[in-house]
This record gives structure tokens, sequence and C-alpha cells, in this order.
């Protein structure tokens, strides 16, 4: 017997990024055109071949939990209960009215806390087995900003979270949404988080040739540019509500947006290039777009994994045109990450947030930096930002290890 898909809807969001500390400053940062690139500042970067990163500024978890509780989790996860809070506030959910074991997360992390892993291991060298701390693994394991938001908020129902590298935020929303579809859950919690700017994570990156060797912070992630050099390190968290529509009507929530296709696939190809015909990447889109139950051409814009390394903007471009053919260039698709650099495990949820807003206003953000067209990379990046009414936003993420995930977000309407 085929159960009948239920409607989901988002009704609040929460951010904590390098250009804002709320959706609000964020937002308003990314219509303004800023970035937040910077030289390093967490650690001397004197050593290292890249020395610019995309950090969090002026970020204290006390102003979102107590003090004690702040010590017992690492920065990733205290900036995933910050964008949770904030989240859950907008959407005026009131736990007391609910039936907690409805209401369920799902907010993952790529990496967990490299800064635990980093000072524990160094405690382990200088000082012996008996000196690690007690709460090391607990604060480590990624499962942990899933984990303490279920605690902080009371939420009861599935907690869980997926990690995908830097398709985690997409998958978690994605699964948070099949959740709600299927009948497990009335409310999801759900978004990813990552705060990874540490000398191992920067080191591994390095060596792997993915990330910038730009030293100008005004011009280092540029998306789709020819003259790209690789990615900007970043952290932050993206954390939404996404509930059941005649749950969230009944309660008179404000709905931001309805979440109606989600497509993920395998490249099945290598650990950190993406397949070269882009194929994996586009059967991800064809099937949320498929899911959807709606036509190829009534997607006119794509927020793009858009990283800033040759083989993926290449690459996602290629998917893009091997999915749309001509209608690709009647499209516009654009990066986030231009601005505010790869939140890796964080991404895709700040970007399901920035298309879930420009839903709202009507609006499509630049491509910051975007200056020099490539040959094969023809299609139109928004090196200028547009006022357009957008049906459907596509946000794509694409991970080491052949992830791809597609979620496909409307405009709402009875």
């Amino acid at each position: 017997m085929t159960k009948e898909m239920r409607r989901v809807v988002v009704t609040g969001m929460g951010a904590i990024t390098p250009i804002g500390l709320s959706v609000e400053d964020f937002w308003a940062g990314i219509k303004a055109g800023k970035h937040g690139f910077t030289k390093i500042t967490r650690f001397d970067s004197t050593d290292f071949k890249c020395h610019v990163a995309a950090e969090i500024k002026d970020f204290d978890a006390k102003n979102y939990v107590d003090p004690k509780s702040a010590r017992r989790m690492a920065p990733f996860v205290q900036i995933a209960i910050a964008a949770a809070k904030e989240a859950i506030e907008d959407s005026g959910l009131d736990m007391e009215k609910e039936d907690a074991f409805r209401c369920g997360t799902c907010v993952g992390s790529g990496i967990g806390s490299m800064q635990d892993l980093e000072s524990e291991y160094d405690r382990l060298k200088s000082r012996g087995p008996k000196m690690v701390n007690p709460l090391f693994i607990p604060k480590m394991i990624s499962n942990m900003a899933s984990g303490n938001v279920s605690i902080a908020f009371g939420l009861k129902g599935k907690s869980i979270d997926v990690v995908t590298a830097c398709a985690t935020g997409t998958n978690c929303i994605g699964e948070a949404f099949r959740t709600i579809q299927y009948g497990d859950a009335d409310v999801m919690v759900a978004g990813g988080a990552e705060h990874s700017v540490t000398p191992l994570a920067l080191a591994g990156f390095t060596q792997l040739t993915a990330v910038t060797s730009s030293e100008d912070p005004d011009h280092c992630s540029t998306p789709f540019d020819k003259n790209r050099s690789g990615f900007v390190m970043g952290e932050g968290s993206g954390v939404v509500v996404l509930e059941e529509l005649e749950h969230a009507k009944k309660r008179g929530a404000k709905i931001y947006a309805e979440v109606v296709g989600y497509g993920c696939s395998s490249d099945a190809y290598h650990i950190t290039l993406p397949a070269e015909d882009g194929s994996g990447a586009a059967r991800a889109m064809e099937n949320a777009i498929n899911d959807a139950g709606i036509k190829k051409e009534d997607v006119t814009y794509i927020n793009a994994h858009g990283t800033s390394t040759h083989a993926n903007d290449l690459f996602e471009t290629r998917a893009i045109k091997k999915l749309f053919g001509e209608h690709a260039y009647d499209m516009k698709v654009n990066s986030t990450k231009s601005m505010i650099g790869h939140l890796l495990g964080g991404a895709g949820a700040v970007e399901f947030i920035t298309c879930v807003k420009e839903i709202e206003e009507g609006y499509i953000h630049k491509t910051l930096g975007y200056e020099t067209p490539d040959e094969e990379m023809d299609l139109n990046y928004c090196k200028e930002a547009y006022e357009e009414d957008l049906e459907y936003a596509l946000s794509n993420s694409l991970g080491f290890g052949g992830h791809n995930a597609s979620i496909l977000v409307k405009k709402y309407s009875e």
C-alpha cells in the first residue's frame, strides 16, 4: 500500500557564519557583497602555504548556553547550539505544547572536533594516557551536534546525523525532510556545523592542494573564475526547523518556503575528485527534480557547490549542462562560498538558508570575485546580483568520497 507523502515546510532558521552571527546579519552581508576572509588568527600560519580563512568573529558561547555546559562542548557543537536556538526561537515552537517524541534532530558535522583531537594527542604524548581529558571522545565525535541540540531543547524524537564530508549539511536537511514526509516526526531541527580552522586540518587540506594559494583576502575564493586557486576554509553553522505543513498551520507558524525534492548519488569514482563528466552530480539533481514531480525547465536557479577548486567548478558545470542541456544557459548559478568560504559540513545548511532567503526576497546574490570566464565554463555565474521572482531554488553539495546531494526548495503556496 503506497503511503501518501506529507508536505514539509521551513518555519525557522538560524545561522552562525563568518559574515554574521544571525540569519539577519548573514543575509545583510550577502546582499551587501561582504566577505568574511581574513588572515588566519586562530594560530600562527607562517609555515603554511595558505594564510587566509573565513573565521567566525566575536562569537561567545556563553551567550547561548551556560558557561559550564559550554566548557563541555567542542566549538562545532557550540555554534550548532547557537544556530539551533535562533532557528527554534524564530519558528515560535513551544516544546511545552509539543509531543517531544514527535520532534527530532539531524544536525551533522563532517569532521567533528579537530581542536580536541589535536590538543588531546599533544597531552597524551607529553603527559601520558592518564592525563587525557575524560570528555575527549564525547567532545570530539561528530554526532554530538545532534545529541547536544536534542538535549538542550528537549527534542526526544529521531536523533541522527549524516556524515558525508562537504555534503553533510544538505544530507542532514534532506534526511530530516524524508523523516517528516514518511510520518516519523512532525518537526525536525536539522542542519550542519563545522569549526575546523586548525593547524592539522589546514595542513591536511593543503597537502591535497585543495585550499587557495592566494594571499589576498579580497580575492581568494573565486568560484568559476579562470584564475581560481582552491577553496578558503570557513567555519559556521546553519540550522533550520522543518515541519509538517498541517502541524505548522495549526499552530499559526510563519512559513518561509516548502521543501519539495531531495536527491542523492555517488560518483563511485575517486576519494576526492568528482566524476569528470559530472554524471554523479547530474543524477543527484535529477533525482531531486523527479522527487518534486516537476520539469527540469521549471528550475531557473542553482546555488552551486562552487568551491573555487579547478576540478569542482569545472565538473559541476559539466553536470549542470549534462542534465539541463540548452536550458542550462537560461539559468542563473551562483556560489555562496565566494563570500563565506567553504564551511565543510556546515556549508549545505547555510546555503539552504540562502536559497530560502532568495526565494523570500526575490533576490539572487552575485558570485563575489568572479571576473574572468574560463573557456568551458560558460554559464551565467552571477557576476552581478539579480532581482528575480523565484519559484524554485536547487542547492547542490558534493563531498569527498563521491557523495552528491541536491535539495529543491519551492516558494510556499496553499
